[in-house]
């Protein structure tokens, strides 16, 4: 899995661009935790328009970050996700914690 960042007006953009499952999470994870180390922002923005698939490992990363931000008062929003990773997030009641936009 590749990810790109963008900082757009204090906001921090995340695009992946793969499949997010076991053998791709963790290097998801890390490359997030590093990228809130290093940078300065008010919102978090993961752009899921790029995920062609996702497990419960997936939705473990996105969990994780949720609450890594959540304890920092960081909002944190899912954006496009594409219709296999939105049907995912419904079914996985992920959408009652984390803001769809």
């Amino acid at each position: 899995m590749k990810i790109a960042f963008e900082n757009k007006h204090n906001t921090l953009i995340a695009y992946p661009d793969g499949e997010l499952d076991e053998c791709s999470s963790h290097s998801l994870r890390e490359a997030l935790d590093h990228e809130f180390r290093s940078e300065r922002f008010n919102s978090f923005v993961m752009n899921m328009s790029r995920v062609s698939f996702m497990d419960s490992t997936g939705i473990g990363v996105l969990l994780g970050r949720y609450k890594l931000l959540r304890s920092k008062n960081i909002p944190f929003y899912v954006e496009a996700p594409t219709p296999v990773v939105d049907k995912i997030l419904r079914m996985s009641g992920l959408y009652q914690v984390i803001t769809r936009i």
